[in-house]
């Protein structure tokens, strides 16, 4: 069950390229350290420790940075990624965490991605596999 703020928070990502990935209608993530970040945004933001909107132009500045490095088909996209590094922007602006500490954790959440065997939503679609992910 969602708290309001849960339920503002994912609703407010709806419609755009900053939307996160779904299946069937739910949130789909297709490795642990996936839905780790992804709570980990909305906890620290309902915590207080730094504004939803901030988050969300810090994912939207993410994504315009890869989209232009690349072309739209390239595979290597990688929404969570993306939102790694926008929840990693907002950490450092809010001095939630001190630079070395947070380099060390978002070098665990990747590592916990490649422990894991994870394979990118591009792999996961080509496969037409969408009962292999979580989705909440």
């Amino acid at each position: 069950m969602q708290t309001k703020f849960e339920h503002f928070a994912a609703t407010s990502l709806l419609g755009g390229r900053q939307s996160p990935p779904r299946s069937n209608g739910r949130l789909c993530f297709y490795s642990e350290w996936e839905s780790r970040a992804f709570g980990l945004a909305l906890a620290l933001s309902k915590a207080g420790y730094f504004e939803w909107e901030d988050f969300q132009g810090s994912l939207i500045k993410s994504i315009a940075e890869w989209e232009a490095e690349h072309e739209s088909d390239d595979p290597s996209w990688d929404y969570y990624e993306r939102w790694l590094i926008a929840l990693e922007r907002v950490v450092r602006e809010s001095e939630l965490v001190q630079a070395p500490a947070m380099a060390n954790r978002v070098a665990e959440f990747r590592g916990a991605g490649e422990s894991c065997g994870r394979m990118s939503q591009t792999e996961a679609d080509s496969r037409h596999q969408p009962d292999t992910a979580s989705s909440y």
